[in-house]
């Protein structure tokens, strides 16, 4: 029974020195969805702030280009058109990350070809 308090105490006097543990790094699927729920949360409130007594409407709508879509979005429109969905999806979709891949694969093998080539180099340098 003494020893184990005392063995507690030791142990979280170790955990203290070492210092916290690092956090868990998210997978890829859920920085998306972090990213989905939070984007979501953020547009809710502003859509909030927007139409709060205190916000100055007309200085708003006097700062940006497009009033009208700005009152379509504090109405609960999308806050994006289908042509930006469409030219993000050109730019950073699936077919992007395939044509990513595609260019790094060939540079790999370029790379190994240019190994080659430095040890050949190398080879005949020394002999010479």
């Amino acid at each position: 029974n003494w020893c184990c308090p005392h063995g507690r105490k030791i142990q979280s006097s170790k955990r203290s020195r070492l210092g916290p543990t690092p956090p868990r790094l998210l997978t890829e699927e859920e920085f998306r969805l972090q990213g989905e729920v939070e984007t979501r949360r953020a547009l809710a409130e502003l859509r909030s702030s927007c139409q709060s007594p205190e916000f100055s409407a007309w200085t708003t709508v006097s700062r940006i280009q497009s009033p009208k879509r700005f009152a379509a979005f504090v109405g609960g429109a999308s806050h994006v058109t289908p042509n930006e969905v469409s030219a993000h999806e050109e730019e950073f979709g699936l077919g992007r990350l395939y044509i990513d891949e595609e260019l790094f694969e060939d540079d790999d093998d370029d790379d190994d070809d240019d190994d080659a080539e430095e040890e050949e180099n190398i080879h005949d340098f020394s002999a010479g």
